[in-house]
Parts: C-alpha cells; sequence; structure tokens
C-alpha cells in the first residue's frame, strides 16, 4: 500500500512539474504587441509611461486608409490597453499643466499635427469605450519626420539644450511633446 501512495504522489508531482513547465513556456513566447515602459524623474518628480509596443509587419501606419492609428481617428496611442502616463507633480506638457496622477493618453494622428489627449478613466483596453467627457485636457503637437525608420512604435524621453520631451515614434513619424517641471 505504501508503494502504491508513493507511486500515486510520485505522478501527481510530475503532472505538476510538466503543468508548471508549460505554463513557463506560454508566458515566455513574445506578444505580438509586448508592453513598454518608459520613466523620466526630475528632482523629487517621477514620470512613467506604459503602452503596447505593436510592430508594423508590413503594415501601413497615420494613412487614411491604414488599419494601424488612421489618420483622423482616435487612437489608444499603441496596442492592446490604452497608454497611461503618471506623473507624481504637477507638470505641463506642451503648455498645458498636467495635475499628479495617472491619465489614460488617446491620441488622433494627423498628417501635420497630433491632437494629444489625456483622459481620466484609467484602465481601458483601446479607445473602444473612451468617452470624451472624462478628459482632462487635449492640446496639438506638430508632426516631424524621424531620421531613421521605426519597426516597433516607441515611447521615449528626450533631453537636448536642458528642455525635456516624451517623443512617440513609429514608421518615420514623429511627434514631441515638450514638457515642464514646476
Amino acid at each position: 500500500m505504501k508503494k502504491l501512495f508513493t507511486s500515486i504522489l510520485a505522478c501527481f508531482i510530475m503532472l505538476a512539474i510538466f503543468s508548471i513547465d508549460a505554463h513557463a513556456q506560454e508566458a515566455l513566447k513574445q506578444k505580438p504587441s509586448p508592453l513598454g515602459m518608459v520613466t523620466y524623474t526630475f528632482e523629487d518628480t517621477y514620470v512613467k509611461v506604459t503602452y503596447g509596443r505593436p510592430h508594423l509587419r508590413g503594415r501601413e501606419a497615420f494613412t487614411e486608409t491604414s488599419e494601424l492609428a488612421p489618420l483622423g481617428k482616435i487612437w489608444r496611442t499603441g496596442a492592446n490597453e490604452a497608454t497611461e502616463i503618471t506623473v507624481t507633480s504637477d507638470v505641463k506638457m506642451a503648455g498645458e499643466t498636467v495635475p499628479a496622477g495617472t491619465y489614460s493618453m488617446f491620441t488622433i494622428p494627423g498628417a501635420k499635427s497630433w491632437t494629444i489627449i489625456l483622459n481620466k478613466d484609467v484602465g481601458q483596453w483601446g479607445a473602444y469605450k473612451y468617452d470624451e467627457e472624462q478628459d482632462l485636457l487635449r492640446f496639438e503637437v506638430p508632426v516631424n519626420k524621424s531620421d531613421e525608420m521605426y519597426e516597433p512604435f516607441t515611447i521615449r524621453f528626450d533631453q537636448a539644450n536642458g528642455d525635456v520631451s516624451l517623443q512617440m515614434i513609429w514608421a518615420n513619424t514623429m511627434i514631441s511633446i515638450p514638457f515642464e517641471f514646476l
């Protein structure tokens, strides 16, 4: 009886190990649009942007007919969940005051400028339930061309000549949002 119990216990242990291994392998598979996060610290102000990083994979972005971020339509600014930005102290983005907090960041890409939207409803999947009444603020930034081609959608902070900006780059399109720390 003791041998039977030991054999059954050994089988359960082996099944558990194989089950854990299968889950671990599944978790290690690369997502089509992996999670990205960028941070910036200035004195005691911390800024964090969390976003999905879609890849072009032969598709177009920022055209009127593109399936990825078409011009003139609300975009979650990445993939999967809506992009979120957290600031631990009041800041200015493109001259607009943003109180400390966490916000969803949506954009409306345009050929010459983008509308940047900070929305108070966080934790959204995509832009499917976007509610304009929850907007904290909207502002425009000009479109620039990137010197190089970016396959994955990329958000990064740039610091040049003492100025800080949050850049969004995809394909050869780049926008830059000036930041001021108050």
